[in-house]
């Protein structure tokens, strides 16, 4: 099985300089990285060029003109490239344990979306993160972090949070799933009707819902670091977007991967 690790980002170049880092430092290397740009300016351009020169496996940088928010066109192109059977997504401000890769593929089945954890980082210590190019993973008892039992890895325990034909709605998030390509495909991805912040991982996952793939959260697994930020707000459309879906029950959406996979064939 064939592994791409999809990795979104945006004018953040120094956060993606951590990031892949943290991808090099994997137990299990995916088979290839395809940065899903939304339009970042030459920087991340000539910073992905610098680090590709440390890979042995292939970088591949997805850009798309930047016409405002537009992750999920730009997911989407990016899982088109894939030349994979299995899709890891993750954002461009998240630091991965070094089992990350390996934590996803173990749990890994058809017809499931897996979850793993995310640790958020303070705002004070995600500086000293950006400014010492720190990549090591932060001790349970550190008081730099919030949620700090998301830093535990115990894999052994992780087995126990599965559920059968979970349909759970909170806390979805984009930023750290994985899935086979085909179960992608079978929603047609992401809706690029949406075209701001938020909203568009909880409506993709509806459509997964209604077309029979489940969620299984690997509690204990598949751990990453999240770079402190300022959040978004999403909008009343994309708010409307998802009522949709989930009022209709769709499980598919007309504007999603399906016109950029005939690129790639």
């Amino acid at each position: 099985m064939k592994t791409s690790l999809i990795v979104t980002t945006y004018n953040w170049p120094e956060a993606l300089e951590l990031v892949l880092y943290s991808v090099l430092k994997q137990s299990v290397l995916p088979n290839e990285v395809i940065i899903a740009d939304d339009g970042s300016a030459k920087a991340t351009k000539y910073l992905i060029k610098k680090i590709a020169s440390e890979f042995t496996i292939p970088i591949i940088h997805s850009w798309q003109e930047d016409k405002g928010f537009r992750v999920a066109r730009s997911r989407n192109i990016a899982i088109a490239k894939s030349s994979c059977d299995y899709i890891i997504c993750i954002d461009g401000d998240l630091i991965l344990h070094n089992d990350f890769i390996k934590d996803h593929l173990k749990n890994a089945k058809v017809g499931i979306y897996l979850q793993g954890s995310r640790v958020f980082c303070k705002e004070e210590f995600s500086k000293k993160i950006l400014e010492n190019k720190d990549i090591s993973w932060p001790s349970f008892f550190s008081s730099s972090i919030e949620n700090r039992f998301n830093a535990i890895r115990f894999p052994v325990f992780t087995k126990l949070f599965y559920s059968r034909n979970n349909k759970n709605i909170k806390r979805i998030r984009s930023c750290n799933f994985s899935m086979f390509k085909k179960d992608i495909i079978h929603v047609n991805g992401f809706n690029e009707d949406f075209t701001s912040w938020g909203q568009e991982d909880s409506e993709f996952v509806h459509r997964l819902y209604f077309s029979g793939i489940y969620r299984r959260d690997i509690k204990f697994s598949a751990l990453q670091l999240h770079i402190h930020h300022k959040q978004g707000k999403s909008n009343n459309n994309n708010f409307s977007l998802l009522e949709s879906a989930i009022e209709k029950g769709l499980g598919w959406c007309e504007n999603g991967i399906n016109k950029h996979l005939s690129k790639n064939d």
